[in-house]
């Protein structure tokens, strides 16, 4: 059906065959077919159309031939509403659109996701120039979009635009060229590749989760290069720390971790105030004109356990996003080189992993434990010994003149600024990445070369080699030192000990949990078996910790404050310590937190009441009372490790 200024534009003669072409294309109209070609729709003599008009039986399909493929479900509508019985004038056409469709096929009620927006676009934008509106009066198509069998129009397929046509024969058009349409009735909107419509794998929401998989992507790509080849050297690897996406999860990491202001008081609220987009596309035009320059380090110490003070280096905001940003460039290439021994600071890996491990082996036999630690690990790492470990998997020069300025920068402390000749400070982002690196050298060497006398589990600067007998033992220690020796550090005289597990003699802490080797009272009571298996619980210093730090959370002068408000302050304390805890045998140590979390409370409760209490009230505060208002239990929260919960239910 073709509109009347555009039939007397196709025809201005008045004589002829008259042309045909699409109703609602988008873009160009397309090719005009004469009747009587193929593809056309046969000519109606205006007297049968009375006849044809009326209620008709549906036009029945063809049974297919033999050897002959059946075509697809077709859609039934009524001869008066099918194009190929419609006459060539505008008020026949009118009256076949209103005879309703007998069966509205799934593709004409419109097309979802990027198909149906260009088709609606499509139909608002199909005017022949800015003046001319729609022949029926509404935004979309006036034309009957189902089709009744393929012998009412043989090119159902592709159409193609005009101006395609005009210069030359009617072919499908390359490219996706606007205007065209595809076989489910589609419009091509713009031309060109359609990205991220169906077909294509990956998230469907650019804004979202698009840039964190192009960063797992790349990761993927670099950890597969480096495992396929040990002693590859890897270069062009600044070029991908100025890229959008590497940028936006290096910030988002950094913001997760909400660190505190470096030197320049800029904190990570400053920059979500400055703008966080004009603050990463300043930042990689910085990294790309390699005018990029680490800033000072801001020195602060906290308490430690054993009394004393551990210092740490706080980065910039700045200084932590671009450090953020090499190391999901780097860690991907050395992962593929690291050990299984080491549990500390990498990816799917957690501390407590490494105790499970260890009790593992406990269960085995490993009756004799080394124990070490090393002394000032991250203030004795040798600079120039660590850049050579780090070029020994990375040529590029821009990176590693990168890693050398973060070992280079200055430490502000107390007003002055002093520059390390050693050590890369902790607090900083890329400085567990570098730790692992450079204690690599000791899992290789005792991977090849020493794996005969123990098992290593290695958590940065922690770990734990243990062995079969007090010989194996001693040996372990020896070798240990040596290779330490050649590294620049020393093991701590006073944290390394050679303990003895056989018949629960004696134990160990390790990652703050006390492990000990205890009999099983179910075989002995079964079975008449002494069997000694490894258990784990909170260490004394990891009970002296929470109490402390409940007791610093419920002070007396809080007495007069809801207690609902106490509870809520003090249930993420007891959760998370819970959780690091939980997957050992810490039952009667969580009864204990529990019992001295419930006195604390107490005491506020009886302070408030002072003179007024009365009878029986001491009574009811008790266990389940705060329980009620919304205090976290730990008692009856353990969950040992490989094991569901239909298990735990079970047990």
């Amino acid at each position: 059906m073709v509109r009347r200024d555009a039939e007397e534009k196709l025809n201005p003669e008045g004589g002829g065959p008259t042309l045909a072409c699409c109703a609602t294309p988008t873009g160009e109209s397309p090719v005009p077919v004469s009747v009587g070609a193929p593809g056309s729709r046969p000519q109606v003599v205006e007297g049968d159309l009375c006849a044809r008009a009326g209620r008709q039986k549906p036009v029945r399909r063809r049974e297919p031939r033999s050897g002959e493929q059946a075509r697809g479900p077709q859609h039934e509508v009524k001869p008066a509403a099918s194009t190929h019985l419609q006459p060539a004038g505008r008020a026949a056409h009118l009256t076949a659109k209103a005879t309703p469709l007998a069966r509205k096929p799934k593709c004409a009620g419109g097309c979802g996701g990027v198909w149906g927006a260009a088709r609606v676009q499509g139909v608002e934008r199909n005017t022949r120039d800015p003046s001319v509106q729609p022949g029926s009066g509404q935004a979309s198509s006036y034309k009957p979009k189902a089709k009744s069998s393929r012998a009412q129009r043989e090119s159902e397929g592709i159409v193609v635009p005009l101006g395609q046509a005009r210069a030359g024969s009617a072919k499908a058009v390359r490219h996706n060229a606007a205007g065209g349409k595809g076989p489910c009735g589609g419009h091509a909107e713009i031309a060109g590749k359609r990205k991220g419509v169906a077909g294509e794998t990956g998230p469907k929401n650019p804004g979202g989760d698009e840039p964190r998989e192009n960063v797992r992507q790349l990761q993927r790509q670099l950890w597969a290069a480096a495992k396929r080849a040990p002693g590859r050297r890897f270069h062009a690897l600044y070029d991908h720390l100025w890229r959008d996406d590497i940028l936006r999860e290096a910030w988002r990491r950094v913001r997760s971790n909400r660190g505190a202001a470096g030197i320049d008081r800029v904190s990570i609220g400053s920059v979500e105030q400055y703008g966080v987009e004009r603050f990463l596309q300043e930042l990689g035009e910085v990294l790309r004109a390699g005018e990029y320059g680490a800033q000072v380090v801001r020195r602060v110490y906290i308490p430690k356990s054993d009394g004393s003070k551990r210092p740490l280096g706080i980065p910039t905001v700045r200084d932590r996003v671009v450090q953020m940003a090499a190391k999901l460039v780097l860690e991907p290439i050395f992962e593929a080189d690291f050990e299984p021994c080491s549990y500390g600071f990498r990816p799917r890996r957690s501390a407590t992993m490494a105790l499970e491990r260890l009790r593992q082996l406990g269960a085995r036999g490993g009756n004799h434990v080394l124990d070490a630690d090393i002394s000032d690990y991250f203030g004795s790492i040798d600079h120039d010994k660590l850049l050579t470990l780090v070029g020994q998997r990375v040529s590029d020069r821009r990176m590693l003149k990168l890693v050398w300025l973060w070992l280079q920068a200055g430490v502000m402390e107390d007003g002055a600024v002093r520059h390390p000749v050693a050590g890369t400070p902790q607090g900083g982002v890329i400085s567990p990445l570098l730790s692992n690196i450079f204690l690599h050298v000791l899992d290789r060497v005792w991977a090849r070369h020493c794996a005969h006398l123990g098992t290593l589990v290695r958590y940065a600067d922690d770990f734990v080699v243990m062995c079969d007998s007090a010989q194996h033992c001693e040996d372990a220690q020896r070798r240990i030192e040596h290779v330490l020796g050649r590294l620049g550090l020393r093991m701590h005289p006073q944290k390394t000990r050679r303990v003895e597990l056989v018949n629960g003699k004696e134990g160990f802490d390790f990652l703050g949990c006390h492990l000990h080797k205890r009999m099983s009272g179910r075989l002995w009571e079964q079975k008449r078996l002494r069997r000694y298996y490894l258990q784990r619980w909170p260490s004394r210093r990891a009970m002296k910790r929470v109490r402390e730090r409940v007791r610093e959370m419920t002070p007396r002068r809080r007495c007069h404050q809801d207690v609902r408000s106490v509870i809520a302050e003090l249930n993420p304390v007891l959760r998370g310590w819970g959780q690091y805890f939980r997957s050992g045998n810490a039952a009667r140590q969580f009864t204990q937190v529990d019992a001295y979390v419930v006195r604390r409370l107490k005491s506020l409760r009886l302070k408030r009441a002072g003179r007024h209490l009365r009878a029986g009230q001491v009574q009811r505060w008790d266990r389940e009372y705060f329980e009620t208002l919304g205090l976290h239990r730990l008692r009856g929260t353990i969950r040992y490790p490989g094991q569901t919960s239909w298990q735990q239910e079970s047990a």
